[in-house]
């Protein structure tokens, strides 16, 4: 991991830059942890993916399309509302892992009540509490991402942190290809409900792995600004609004292109419409993994060596180009099983660059000691109108799901042009640095 940290220093200066002194001894090997910690939670959502197997899921117990259509806006929409509330929260201590740690176990237990329930109920019981845990399993999400992102900016330098989220996403996707072709391999057209049932177990065992590794990570002690209050940290938010037009106008960006990251249920609802079965599982998580496997060292690159907001606005082109073949798919009434997994791959490659490309824009654009202020207010900012989304559900059930993937082109296309009107992530850090 050390010739990870320290290629092109040549060229790029230091390997610890932008972190504190005392954190650069120790780089390596919080690079290899956080690695670790994420090919283990990476390869765990997959498996227990929102995108593919709860919505298989859920219609195997009975649940109605509409609920289907809520699992991604949902899932998004609970992960970031709370980062308000996390990040005043968090400003009363020196060390934040802490607070991923105690999200990752909260993600484990309702991944085992989600198993229970798989087993147990049917029907629209079984899809309310199903997605009443994958509301509550985001809501941890949403604890930990604030977290992540401090922890990720104290420990990991700069010219590093892409190729650290490339490499945690692609060696997770790796082993979800293993596991989806086995499945592939293995099930038949009606799955048991014992087969969903063993990947959220299976799932949860892995967020408690990454809870572990994440505990391990050596974080020097940052700043200590004194809690606040949800009701401050939300002023003090709104007055950042107000001051740096830069995040205003990358929050429009991201909000159109979270378009993209809502879509796969939808393909997915459309390949079972074009007469793919349960047995299609195998080939969409295939899928999934290839395209983080080759997906996210791409995108890692690409953020370390060109520009964040370029990486958005390329992946946003992908994500468009996805919706654009299922609706020639649709239109076409053709395609099976394969012409549908490629969707998915292709839509999973533009979710992954937006992702990563976000993820990678604010860390850089926010000065450190408001970094949790930036994150969460985007968080929650977003979330709010992840939760919208669901619309999008509601669209499928009473217009055809054909309509729902046209809003979602519709909304990636706008969003390509919305971040061609976003400041690189510099800039909006000077913009910051010159406000009063």
């Amino acid at each position: 991991m050390r010739e990870l940290l320290d290629a092109d220093d040549a060229t790029e200066g230091s390997a610890c830059e932008d972190i504190p002194e005392e954190a650069c001894h120790d780089a390596p090997g919080n690079f290899a942890l956080n690695v670790a910690n994420g090919a283990s939670t990476k390869c765990a959502e997959l498996i227990a993916s929102p995108s593919v197997v709860l919505p298989l899921l859920l219609t195997t117990v009975g649940a109605p399309i509409g609920l289907v259509g809520a699992l991604e806006p949902v899932r998004r929409g609970a992960s970031l509302v709370p980062g308000l509330i996390v990040s005043g929260r968090m400003r009363a201590f020196g060390r934040r892992k802490g607070f991923w740690v105690a999200a990752g176990l909260v993600q484990a237990a309702t991944l085992l009540v989600s198993a229970v329930v798989a087993a147990t109920l049917s029907g629209s019981a079984a899809g309310v509490v199903l997605v009443a845990m994958l509301a509550l399993f985001s809501l941890a999400s949403g604890a930990g991402s604030v977290a992540f992102g401090d922890v990720m900016g104290t420990t990991i330098p700069r010219r590093r942190r892409g190729r650290l989220l490339g490499l945690r996403a692609a060696i997770g996707g790796l082993i979800g290809v293993v596991v989806g072709g086995v499945l592939a391999a293995t099930l038949g057209p009606q799955p048991a409900r014992g087969t969903f049932v063993a990947l959220l177990i299976g799932s949860a065992a892995l967020w408690v792995l990454g809870a572990w590794l994440f505990s391990l990570i050596r974080e020097p002690a940052g700043p200590v600004a004194g809690g606040r209050t949800p009701l401050a940290e939300a002023r003090a938010g709104v007055a950042l609004l107000r001051r740096v037009a830069g995040f205003r106008r990358f929050l429009l960006a991201r909000g159109l292109l979270a378009a993209t990251e809502v879509a796969v249920p939808f393909y997915v609802l459309a390949a079972r419409e074009a007469g793919v079965d349960a047995s299609g599982l195998g080939a969409f998580l295939v899928a999934s993994g290839v395209a983080a496997v080759a997906g996210n060292p791409v995108w890692g690159w690409a953020t370390d060596h060109a520009s964040d907001r370029a990486v958005m606005t390329v992946a946003g082109m992908i994500g468009t180009l996805a919706a654009v073949l299922a609706v020639a798919l649709m239109l076409a009434d053709a395609g099976g099983e394969l012409a549908y997994a490629g969707v998915v791959f292709v839509a999973v490659v533009a979710q992954e660059g937006v992702r990563l490309g976000r993820k990678a824009y604010l860390v850089t654009a926010a000065p450190p000691r408001e970094r949790p202020l930036y994150v969460a207010l985007a968080n929650t900012i977003i979330g709010v109108l992840m939760i919208a989304f669901a619309l999008l559900g509601v669209l499928a059930q009473a217009a055809g799901v054909a309509a729902a993937v046209g809003a979602v082109l519709a909304l990636s296309v706008l969003g390509v042009a919305a971040t061609r009107w976003t400041p690189e992530p510099e800039e909006m850090a000077r913009a910051h640095a010159g406000t009063p």
